[in-house]
């Protein structure tokens, strides 16, 4: 089983690179964020003539997650229980599914802005609520994982200069604790460091020529518990989709499972 995730930066700009990937990749199990539209307007019928079902949370312009999958789709929850709200709205941040033997969630986790931003505080907050989430599946025997777009590298090798995050979230201890509290429940980094270049980012800014001088971060991530992390038989960020004209700023990460 193949199983990706990808920041899409809307589904409706990015459709046609889509259908094209997915059936150049050959995965079985997508999980998307960043949709940026609703549920009725997400393109369902067009991922259903190539061959997947859709688990869609979505409500508007920002935001919004999906999950696709040509190998079932069942036992569908949109939204994170116990998730925190920001101005009084629990936004769409997650959604999970079980797909064949695997169950995956969906994630998009808040920027949270600047450190002094209520955006921050709400952004630490809903870390907490996935963890508490999760602890059920990340604790269970069947292959189970978290993949989306963090918002957080977990360590400074992740960004490409950490002189240029000073002061700036994505790379606070306190973030960072919040994904080593998140992993304490039974889950792993399943995509391993170094790939086949130095610094395997999954994010750069449209802005200053980021991708050409690779001046980008590792901000998606896939965390599996302890069965799909031993099912894990390859693993890698495709930096192709990354390049050429209407490309994502998040480049898919790709993972083989033998189940």
């Amino acid at each position: 089983m193949r199983i990706a995730t990808w920041n899409v930066n809307s589904i409706t700009s990015r459709l046609p690179r889509l259908l094209a990937w997915l059936e150049s990749s050959g995965t079985d199990v997508l999980c998307l964020q960043e949709v940026k539209t609703t549920a009725e307007q997400f393109p369902a019928d067009q991922l259903r003539e190539a061959g997947y079902e859709s688990a869609v949370h979505a409500t508007g312009r920002w935001n919004g997650v999906a999950v696709l999958s040509r190998v079932g789709l069942a036992d569908v929850v949109r939204g994170l229980p116990g998730g925190p709200e920001y101005d009084g709205v629990q936004e769409p941040r997650a959604v999970s599914a079980t797909c064949g033997q695997v169950r995956v969630w969906s994630v998009y986790v808040p920027n949270g802005r600047e450190v002094d931003h209520p955006h921050y505080a709400y952004k630490l907050q809903w870390l907490e609520a996935l963890r508490t989430a999760v602890l059920g599946d990340a604790g269970g025997s069947r292959p189970f994982a978290v993949l989306g777009d963090y918002n957080v590298a977990p360590t400074d090798e992740d960004v490409w200069d950490r002189a240029a995050f000073e002061g700036a979230t994505h790379v606070t201890p306190a973030e960072r604790a919040a994904l080593t509290s998140l992993r304490e429940t039974g889950l792993s980094d399943v995509v391993p460091r170094p790939l086949k270049y130095d610094h395997p980012f999954t994010y750069w800014d449209y802005r200053q020529l980021g991708f050409p001088k690779n001046r980008g971060m590792r901000i998606d991530l896939v965390y599996g518990n302890a069965p799909f992390a031993k099912a894990v038989s390859d693993a890698y960020v495709d930096r192709e989709e990354r390049k050429g004209k209407g490309a994502s700023d998040h480049a898919p990460i790709v993972v083989d499972l033998d189940v």
